[in-house]
């Protein structure tokens, strides 16, 4: 369950734990992070429409 809260608190669904060491290199991991879960999503949903709602209307 570690890694859906992980990606949970990626995609600001759950906040992060207050517990937690902040570390500069911490920081610079999970915005690298972040962003890499929010480009593949975006690929998703370019897929999907490529493949699935496009050819709807042709």
């Amino acid at each position: 369950m570690g890694i859906l809260r992980q990606v949970a608190e990626y995609l600001y669904i759950k906040k992060p734990d207050p517990s937690r060491e902040k570390t500069q290199w911490m920081k610079y991991m999970h915005g690298i992070n972040r962003i890499s879960i929010f480009l593949f999503l975006f690929a998703l949903i370019v897929i999907i429409t490529r493949l699935v709602i496009l050819p709807l209307f042709r």
